[in-house]
């Protein structure tokens, strides 16, 4: 079953919309807030997660998938892309009482860029009052944040691409989370400080690490020192790591760890089937 995705505009410029989808029923749903990776580029839409989104809302979720301005595109990268970000997920307040929306029962599905999106999100409340990402004083609340193969440890993430272009000789450089941020971390340190989930620990959202063991893209490595430090600094946060994965498994329905994912968000969303 196709469900129809209703477009809303949370801002003027061409990338700045969602999707709705509504399972069927009354409600009040669940929402699951859906964020697309593709390194933070304008290469990748958020149509990537349509399966994704459709098989939750099948399950009883509705699913807002949330598209962004990206690096490629004017207003992409920093700021853009997390102010972006996060007019969207707050655009669900406009939309909760028209589409019987539960707001107690919030979950992110984030996958590679997306899981940093999705985590960064839910700790923004944490910014600093000066800080350019800060977009309001009372951000939308996340019960959970699922990170599928989530890019959680920028300073990690930075010198994983460094190193494969030290590797490949006559490459051009391609190293997304400079693209992102500006620069490196030595380079822009407060950016890095604001941005990267690792420096900002302090989640009170549930989170669920689940990343690939055989992930090339976003090495599982990188879950797992968040995790440690995350685990130290008392979060609430578990890690699952599915050995025969690679990075786009995650997010593919049809795939043989798929159940593993929704068991996940069935859970944080407190749907029992």
């Amino acid at each position: 079953m196709n469900y129809e995705a209703k477009r809303y505009g949370y801002g003027n410029e061409s990338s700045q919309f969602a999707e709705l989808r509504l399972p069927e029923g009354k409600g009040p749903f669940p929402v699951v807030i859906s964020v697309h990776g593709g390194f933070w580029k304008n290469r990748v839409s958020l149509n990537i997660m349509n399966p994704l989104a459709e098989d939750l809302t099948a399950r009883g979720t509705a699913v807002w998938n949330i598209e962004y301005r990206r690096v490629g595109e004017e207003g992409g990268g920093w700021p853009g892309t997390l102010i972006d970000a996060a007019n969207a997920a707050d655009y669900l307040r406009e939309i909760a009482e028209e589409n019987n929306l539960d707001l107690s029962r919030v979950v992110i599905a984030g996958h590679s860029a997306g899981g940093h999106i999705g985590l960064w999100l839910a700790a923004r409340h944490l910014l600093p009052e000066d800080s350019i990402l800060k977009t309001t004083d009372n951000p939308l609340a996340i019960k959970t944040v699922v990170s599928l193969a989530g890019v959680c440890d920028f300073s990690l993430m930075e010198s994983t691409h460094r190193m494969r272009i030290s590797e490949m000789s006559g490459a051009a450089p391609d190293n997304p989370v400079c693209d992102l941020m500006g620069g490196t971390p030595l380079e822009v340190p407060e950016r890095y400080a604001a941005a990267s989930p690792i420096q900002l620990l302090s989640i009170q959202s549930e989170q669920i690490l689940i990343h690939g063991g055989c992930d090339l893209n976003v090495p599982i490595g990188i879950s797992q020192s968040y995790y440690n430090a995350a685990f130290i600094a008392g979060a609430d946060v578990e890690l699952i790591e599915i050995q025969r994965a690679d990075h786009f498994k995650l997010i593919n329905p049809r795939a043989d760890c798929w159940p593993i994912i929704v068991k996940a968000v069935m859970r944080a969303a407190e749907i029992k089937k």
